[in-house]
């Protein structure tokens, strides 16, 4: 009896690796009929990325030194790629920030004082191969919009810096333009 209770364990344990290791491996399709996919959801033909700095466009300084870092991590992170210099690299990532929006969201109300503000970065980019100058993937006016609250400069008062909400747009700009890099080509 006891044998068979180790075989059920042994078995359910084994059960519960292999689903693991399905669940690792799958990936939702590019295409929103075919559901999930077994294996990367990223082209096998490319090897290599170049990520050069992104142009800035708007008057907030390093934003586009921070962006061109965010894309590079999220690559290295979520792909099968590597990143490398601009002549060694299969396809070539390049954009520009057209826009930083900084919109108050709500007030306090008996003192006017900002309680949540929203930062939307906005970008065109372009994913070109390298090997033939064909564009794979273009986005004109591409966004992200994060939420924060501003930090008031009194002791004691709950609030954020403006970095903060800058990183988290970031971030999330560089995870949706890597998304976008997804799919069947």
């Amino acid at each position: 009896m006891t044998r068979g209770r180790a075989g059920l364990v042994w078995t359910a344990v084994t059960l519960g690796a292999v689903l693991s290791c399905a669940s690792v491996l799958t990936g939702c399709a590019s295409d929103p009929h075919k559901g999930y996919v077994l294996g990367s959801t990223y082209d096998a033909g490319v090897r290599t990325v170049a990520v050069p700095i992104f142009e800035n466009g708007t008057f907030t300084p390093g934003i586009e030194q921070a962006l061109t870092d965010a894309i590079t991590k999220e690559i290295m992170a979520r792909t099968p790629w590597r990143v490398v210099s601009r002549g060694s690299a299969d396809t070539v990532l390049s954009g520009s920030i057209g826009d930083y929006r900084l919109q108050t969201l709500t007030r306090t109300p008996g003192t006017g004082l900002v309680q949540e503000q929203a930062l939307t970065l906005r970008v065109n980019f372009t994913w070109r191969d390298n090997r033939d100058g064909a564009v794979r993937l273009e986005r004109q006016d591409f966004s992200a919009t994060t939420t924060f609250i501003p930090a008031r400069g009194i002791a004691g008062e709950p609030g954020e810096r403006i970095e903060i909400g800058e990183r988290e747009a970031i971030e999330e700009l560089a995870r949706a333009i890597v998304g976008e890099m997804r799919g069947e080509f």
